[in-house]
């Protein structure tokens, strides 16, 4: 298979890492996360979004957006519990990481590290740190008492929200004062076939 990635983004380094701890090889395709001039004609056939990651499958149909490519790799797997419940709260922390994590704990790390103009964005980052902040509440509050965010096991609902936590320091997050949140972070990186966002 064929992925359509950058380097430092979380949400191709989620696909990265299921797919090592799935033992799936990838061809990797790398694009700039700054320079999207060549995106329409590089993934305009296969991805409207013009966004990374994009898997393509070995027979050529193209999968888009983070969370549905780790559904299709993850699904019947030890990453995916079976019982209904517990697959609509991977679905509900999935769906926490899009709405409310990514948009600030991402953007402010990607404007802070790697837009090059930060000081232009002051005020977005600002505003957007705070909701950070936001969402690494709602996580202690939850890990607080718990090894993994659904049914004490290690599931995709775990590697969405990793991803970007773990960079988080990079937009200037301070995790200090988020001990659940930074033992978690540890046991995320403990397990079998983990792979480093550099790797």
């Amino acid at each position: 298979m064929l992925l359509y990635n950058s380097a430092v983004s979380g949400n191709c380094y989620k696909v990265r890492l299921l797919a090592a701890q799935l033992d799936v090889p990838l061809e990797l395709h790398e694009l700039s996360v700054v320079d999207r001039s060549d995106r329409a004609e590089v993934l305009g056939g296969l991805n409207p979004a013009l966004r990374v990651p994009t898997l393509v499958l070995d027979d050529g149909r193209p999968l888009a957006e983070s969370n549905a490519i780790l559904w299709y790799l993850g699904d019947g797997t030890r990453f995916v519990p079976e019982d209904r419940y517990e697959r609509a709260q991977v679905l509900q922390w999935q769906f926490f990481e899009q709405y409310v994590h990514e948009p600030s704990i991402a953007v402010v790390r990607f404007l802070v590290a790697y837009s090059g103009e930060a000081e232009k964005h002051a005020q977005r980052i600002a505003e957007r740190t705070a909701h950070g902040y936001v969402a690494l509440d709602a996580m202690e509050a939850h890990l607080t008492g718990r090894s993994f965010l659904v049914a004490e096991r290690y599931t995709l609902a775990d590697i969405s929200l990793y991803a970007y936590t773990h960079v988080a320091h990079e937009g200037r997050f301070d995790l200090a004062p988020y001990p659940a949140v930074r033992a978690w972070l540890d046991r995320v990186a403990s397990q079998p076939g983990h792979i480093p966002i550099d790797a």
